[in-house]
C-alpha cells in the first residue's frame, strides 16, 4: 500500500491462553472482545479491511469502510476487533449475518445494525511510518494520540479501554459479566509481533447443567464428533445452547449416549442444524432422548449460546432434565 510501511499481509499478533492474569508492572490489561479481528489500512482514499487470515472484509463491512475514510486522519494501520453491540452488549450473532449474503442484504443490516471498529494497538501512525518494532509502552500513547484527532462520540470508530491495574482488570470481568470474553494481557516492553502468541488471555469459565438432546456425527461413519446441548425455558421449551466436541472415541459416552439415540428431535425451542455460516455444509443433528444431563464449563456465553464450545465436567445422574433451565446462562431470548 503505497504511503504506508506496514504491508497488507501483516498477520495479528496472538494470545496465548492462561489460568491466572499475569501480575506485575510490566503488564498492560485490556478487554478481550468477542467479534472479528481485523487490521484496518488506511493510506488517503483507500481503505482495507483485512481478517485474522489476512482475508478482505470491506465487502461486509461498508458502513465501516465509510467510517475509517471519514476520519480527519490521511494513514494509519489499527489492530482491533470488529463488534456489533445491541443494548451495549457485543454480540456476534449480527457479525455472523453480515458473511456470504449479497450486498443488498450487507447494506440492510448495516444499516439496521451498523458495526463498531475497536481499535487496542497501533501498527502505523499518521504519516504512515511504521510503528511495529516499538514497545507498547510507546505505541500506547501514540494510539491516544491518534484518537485525539477522533471524535470521542463516535460509535462506530472507538479506543479500546487500558489499564495497568491488575484489580480494575478483574474488576472488569465481574462488572461486563458475559458481554466479555476475557481479559488480555500485554508486555509493555515489546514491541509488535505479528503472527506470534506474545500476549495473554484470561477467561472465566462458567459452569452449567444441560440435557443432551442430540449428536452430530463425524465424517465418515456413525462415532460421534459432538453432543448438542439444550436447556428449557419458563415455556417448557428447549432451546439449542451450544456443542460439547468429543474429540476422539470415548467409551463411557458412547455407553450413556448411543441408547438414547433416535426419535423426533427434541429441542422445541431454538435448534441446531441448518447450513454454516462458514463453510456453507449442512450438518444435520442425530435426534437423542433427553434424559441424560451433563454438567459442563463455558467460557464465553452470548445470545443464550456457548459460542466456544464447552468441556465436559461430569455426568450428572442426580438431576432431573427439566431442572436444567435458561436462567443458568442469565440473559433472556430474544
Amino acid at each position: 500500500m503505497a504511503g504506508v510501511d506496514v504491508p497488507l499481509s501483516v498477520e495479528p499478533m496472538e494470545a496465548e491462553s492462561v489460568d491466572r492474569l499475569p501480575e506485575g508492572s510490566r503488564w498492560q490489561y485490556e478487554p478481550k472482545w468477542d467479534g472479528f479481528r481485523c487490521i484496518a489500512f488506511k493510506d488517503r482514499e483507500r481503505i482495507e479491511l483485512q481478517s485474522r487470515n489476512q482475508k478482505p472484509l470491506g465487502r461486509y463491512f461498508p458502513d465501516l469502510v465509510v467510517a475509517l475514510a471519514g476520519l480527519p486522519l490521511d494513514r494509519f494501520v489499527l489492530d482491533g476487533e470488529i463488534l456489533a453491540f445491541v443494548r451495549g452488549q457485543p454480540t456476534f450473532e449480527l457479525l455472523q449475518l453480515r458473511l456470504h449474503p449479497a450486498a443488498s442484504r450487507v447494506a440492510k443490516l448495516a444499516a439496521e445494525h451498523p458495526a463498531t471498529f475497536m481499535a487496542f494497538d497501533l501498527l502505523a501512525g499518521e504519516n504512515g511510518r511504521s510503528v511495529i518494532s516499538r514497545p507498547l509502552r510507546e505505541r500506547r500513547p501514540m494510539l491516544e494520540e491518534l484518537f485525539e484527532g477522533i471524535d470521542p462520540h463516535l460509535a462506530t470508530i472507538m479506543l479500546s479501554p487500558a489499564t495497568t491495574d491488575h484489580a480494575l482488570a478483574l474488576c472488569w470481568l465481574e462488572e461486563i459479566g458475559l458481554g466479555l470474553d476475557g481479559i488480555v494481557a500485554k508486555r509493555l516492553d515489546l514491541p509488535y509481533q505479528p503472527g506470534d502468541r506474545a500476549m495473554r488471555k484470561f477467561k472465566l469459565w462458567k459452569t452449567v447443567d444441560c440435557v443432551v438432546a442430540g449428536v452430530y456425527y463425524k465424517r465418515p461413519g456413525q462415532q460421534i464428533d459432538s453432543l448438542l446441548l439444550g436447556l428449557y425455558d419458563d415455556a417448557g421449551l428447549l432451546h439449542y445452547v451450544g456443542r460439547l466436541r468429543v474429540g476422539r472415541a470415548d467409551p463411557e459416552m458412547e455407553r450413556r449416549i448411543r441408547p438414547l439415540i433416535g426419535g423426533k428431535l427434541a429441542f422445541t425451542g431454538r435448534a441446531p442444524g441448518g447450513p454454516s455460516r462458514w463453510t456453507g455444509r449442512e450438518r444435520n443433528p442425530i435426534p437423542v432422548k433427553p434424559k441424560q444431563v451433563v454438567e459442563v464449563s463455558a467460557d464465553h456465553i452470548t445470545d443464550n449460546h456457548m459460542r466456544h464450545g464447552a468441556r465436559l465436567l461430569r455426568w450428572r445422574e442426580d438431576k432431573p432434565p427439566k431442572r436444567c433451565t435458561m436462567d443458568q446462562i442469565a440473559a433472556k431470548l430474544a
